[in-house]
């Protein structure tokens, strides 16, 4: 019985010998060239025997074999022969062998130093190696229209009459036939909505294949994570949004934002600003850890409100990263406010701390309108605790107030340019509105950010001009997400997924 192991073993190695020999040939190296990358990477054989390795005159031990097949294939890789010299025993294979894994590498590898404006290609190679045809389509920054990336003068889709539009409001896979079979998928990063990919199937019986979905739906996350990280380098993907330039401080403001949605847990917050593109003052900012979501919003006046704004978000972020609470946060952005722009009522803000285990909910209100709570669709009475002044008037540091927040309550943070929005004939939006609209969305099962965008959609309609001031609107929704109920999209797309 030895001595048939030590048979099949020679066999083997002999075996891997000849084909190494047959790819070395098209390797496009010398001995010497192979022999010093060998040695490179931790071979122990000499020159000598290497090279009478490859004329077939000796052999190497397992491991020195193998090193020598890596060296020869690592440059077979950049090339394209295709014969490989093989190894000892098996290794997994480094080419993906499956459509799905075919379709993310494709993501992966294609994205690898490549320019932003390249990912709608990448992103179609990837559809390829999966069997479909991928288009990306990035919502722009009205939230009023999806627009084709890579695609300029490609007509946009509008969000409230299509089913592309549907599926990017609902946060749901959703399929059509009117003109070709083609699902629908939103585009995310993380809860963030970024927009949809169309993706367009062989066949009309593809649409309600369970695999096919999951197998898009690992595209669509990854894509949506690599249209956010390009954008931070390269501005193809972000003109594709844009509609209008922004102004000077609005390009300033836009680039200190958070992203518009985030979620850690069962809480989850949006936000949205206007005018998007006229930006003067407003901002907002939150951070999670495993236990605490900390809140800003932040209404800066002035002349030069843009800097006030900005310098304050700045001091907020210094103290919240050093560790510092709500009061120590607050008297940061007062001294920070005072020391450069003078003594005067320069920002109100409303500063916060949940904890996501519990629901307690610490704030600090300077000079700010009350936070709103939705709880069980009945607006309760505004938060009034917590007061102090508004920020630069050197104001003592004030108490913090608290308040417990249920499963499936709201809770609400906006600006007075949201209920101060009027029409030309001087009629406000009113808190009376935004009260009636958070009922009425609280009914309608929509994901948080699409109630936030319907809550700064209403008052843009309403104001009917460019808002003269901003209005910001930041929603935190914590979700009993075992117990929560399912839309019948929702019961439809578990089905399908199973």
């Amino acid at each position: 019985m030895t001595g048939a192991r030590e048979s099949s073993g020679r066999d083997r190695a002999e075996e891997q010998q000849r084909a190494f020999t047959a790819a070395f040939a098209g390797a496009g190296l010398d001995v010497e060239a192979l022999w010093t990358e060998y040695f490179g990477i931790g071979g122990d054989a000499g020159f000598l025997e290497v090279d009478a390795y490859v004329h077939g005159m000796t052999m190497l031990s397992a491991r020195d074999r193998d090193m020598l097949a890596h060296v020869v294939n690592e440059h077979l890789d950049r090339r394209t022969e295709t014969k490989r010299a093989t190894y000892s025993r098996p290794f997994r294979n480094p080419r993906p062998t499956t459509p799905p894994l075919s379709a993310l590498v494709e993501l992966v590898d294609g994205a690898h130093l490549a320019a932003p404006d390249r990912l709608p290609v990448i992103a179609h190679a990837a559809g390829t190696a999966l069997g479909v045809e991928l288009t990306v389509h990035l919502v722009d920054y009205e939230q009023r229209a999806l627009r084709p990336a890579g695609r300029p003068g490609a007509p946009a889709l509008d969000l409230d009459t299509t089913t592309a539009g549907r599926a990017f409001r609902e946060v749901a896979a959703l399929s059509s036939t009117e003109q070709a079979p083609t699902l629908w998928m939103p585009l995310l990063d993380g809860i963030e909505r970024l927009g949809v990919l169309e993706i367009g199937v062989p066949e009309p019986e593809d649409l309600r294949d369970p695999g096919l979905r999951a197998h898009c739906r690992w595209v669509s996350r990854l894509l949506g994570h690599l249209v956010t990280i390009t954008t931070h380098y390269g501005d193809g993907l972000d003109r594709a949004r844009l509609t209008r330039p922004r102004t000077v401080p609005a390009e300033l403001l836009w680039s200190l934002l958070p992203p518009r949605t985030a979620g850690v847990g069962d809480v989850v917050v949006s936000a949205a600003v206007e005018p998007r593109y006229e930006l003067r003052g407003d901002v907002f900012d939150y951070a999670f850890s495993e236990t605490t979501a900390q809140l800003l919003i932040l209404d800066a006046a002035g002349t030069c409100a843009e800097l006030i704004a900005a310098t304050a978000l700045a001091a907020y972020r210094s103290v919240r990263h050093a560790g510092g609470g709500l009061l120590d946060q607050a008297r940061a952005i007062e001294e920070e406010l005072v020391d450069r722009f003078g003594a005067g009522p320069l920002a109100t803000a409303v500063l916060a701390e949940l904890d996501l285990d519990s629901g307690r909910l610490r704030y600090v209100n300077a000079g700010h309108t009350e936070p709103l709570v939705m709880r069980g669709g009945t607006m309760a009475d505004p938060l009034g605790a917590g007061q102090r002044a508004p920020l630069g008037l050197g104001a003592a540091a004030g108490v913090v107030g608290e308040e417990k927040l249920h499963r499936d309550d709201w809770l609400v943070l906006y600006t007075d340019g949201v209920t101060g929005a009027a029409d030309p004939g001087g009629d406000r939006f009113g808190l009376r509105r935004l009260t009636e609209l958070l009922r009425r969305e609280a009914s309608s099962g929509h994901p948080p950010p699409e109630t936030v965008r319907q809550v700064i959609t209403a008052v843009g309609a309403h104001h009917r001009t460019p808002l003269s001031e901003d209005a910001t609107v930041l929603l935190v929704r914590k979700v009993d997400r075992a117990t929560a109920p399912r839309r019948p999209e929702d019961e439809r797309r578990t089905a399908i997924d199973r």
